[in-house]
This record gives structure tokens, C-alpha cells and sequence, in this order.
């Protein structure tokens, strides 16, 4: 598995929906290898978040969440897929519903774990006295296609002394997203062999949302070639 790196400073476009993907660790869970119900509550907050703050492009805070219902395990080895979406405006408010879905690397099989929705609330700049949180575009489809699309943001721990991503948490971050299409494509478990080229062209800020964009670009008979572009 070969990720072939670039790094840019904006997406070109917006997906409708936000995506989170991450694997279920160990430290993660509880006794019985399950992920711990605060672990996923995080990521769900950490989506909503994300998908609220680039639709409204001010900060959010999460103000409440309703109806959390844990359905289903995340088991140790399996991928959780956090689905956000922005459902309803108000001025100053916006609800999130998130989605986390478990996957099972080799078999594929997925299933719904856990939904709820967010009320957060924008903390506009001072000097935007008549803001308001815009209005929701109708959802437009994601087109179908081997490409992955996967979202997080920049913690304070993932930077340098000047605020900046360390460039190993860059390319753990597009590594992870190289290893999810590899797996996925395959339905075996997929290890890095290699990374043939990696161009650092912008510096990221901390706080910045990061989308890792991978897709599948040449496939041998063990081996898959993977290309991924990190945008901030």
C-alpha cells in the first residue's frame, strides 16, 4: 500500500455530509472489548461540531444533545463511520444529526451503532452583530465511486511549538485513510509497505478542518496503490 501524498490549503467544493472514520482500539474500550459509550459520544460531539462550523465558517459550542441511543457494539479491529448533517437553522442555532455507523474490515458488514442529534450554538466575532447561521441547501447525493472522503480537525497536541501540524500526524492522518480504501477495496487486512512521494506545500494552523482524500489508482495481486491529498 503505496500513499501518494499532496497537501493543499481548501477544499474545492463542500460534501452534504461530513464523515469521521477511525478503528477501535484497545484503550478505547471496556473489559468486554466494546468502545466505550463516552469514546463515541466524543466523536460524535467532535463531528457535530465540524460539520456545524463549516457550515456556519464561526465557531459552534454544543449547547445539548437528545435522543443518544446506543443500538449496537463497536468491537475492537472494526471501523466507526461518524455521519453528520446539519437537519435545521435558527439564528443563532444549528441541530446536527450524527450517525455512527460500526464496519467489519473483512467481512463488511455494517451497522448502525449509534445516533443523536446536537444542538449547537454559534459564537460569532464581536464585529458581526447581524450575523446568522445560514440557511440548509437541499442534500445533494455523493456520487458513487472508490474514492474516500475523510474529515477531522487539528488539535493542539498534533502541532509544533508555532501552532503548526506536525508533519507526522499529517501523514498518520492520510495513512489512516490509505489503509480504510485499501481494506475496503481487498476485505483483508492491508499493512503499509511504502510511501513513494510526499509534497508539504502549506503549513496547518491548529483548528483548521482537514479533509484526507484517498483514492485507489493501481492494484497488483498483494498490493494496492493508494493516492492522498490532505486539504485543510
Amino acid at each position: 500500500m503505496t500513499p501518494i501524498a499532496k497537501q493543499h490549503t481548501a477544499p474545492g467544493d463542500s460534501p452534504a455530509q461530513t464523515r469521521l472514520i477511525d478503528l477501535v482500539f484497545p484503550g478505547d474500550t471496556n473489559h468486554d472489548g466494546t468502545l466505550f459509550g463516552g469514546a463515541g459520544f466524543a466523536l460524535m460531539d467532535r463531528i457535530a461540531f465540524i460539520a456545524a462550523t463549516r457550515h456556519g465558517r464561526v465557531p459552534f459550542v454544543t449547547a445539548s444533545c437528545d435522543h443518544v441511543d446506543f443500538r449496537a457494539p463497536a468491537r475492537i479491529g472494526q471501523l466507526v463511520e461518524l455521519v453528520a448533517r446539519p437537519v435545521r437553522a435558527g439564528r443563532r442555532s444549528l441541530t446536527v444529526e450524527v450517525e455512527m455507523i460500526t464496519e467489519d474490515l473483512i467481512g463488511g458488514e455494517r451497522h448502525l451503532c449509534t445516533r443523536g442529534s446536537f444542538a449547537m450554538v454559534a459564537m460569532p466575532d464581536g464585529d458581526k452583530p447581524d450575523w446568522h447561521v445560514p440557511a440548509i441547501a437541499a442534500e445533494v447525493s455523493e456520487p458513487a465511486g472508490t474514492e474516500l472522503r475523510m474529515t477531522d480537525i487539528v488539535f493542539a497536541d498534533q502541532a509544533n511549538s508555532f501552532g503548526k501540524m506536525f508533519g507526522g500526524d499529517a501523514l498518520a492522518a492520510m495513512t489512516k485513510a490509505a489503509f480504510v480504501v485499501a481494506s475496503r477495496h481487498s476485505r483483508m487486512i492491508t499493512v503499509l509497505a511504502s510511501s513513494r512521494r510526499v509534497d508539504f506545500k502549506h503549513p496547518v494552523p491548529v483548528g483548521s478542518i482537514i479533509d484526507m482524500v484517498a483514492g485507489i489508482v493501481q492494484t497488483g495481486r498483494r498490493s494496492i496503490t493508494v493516492a492522498v491529498e490532505l486539504w485543510a
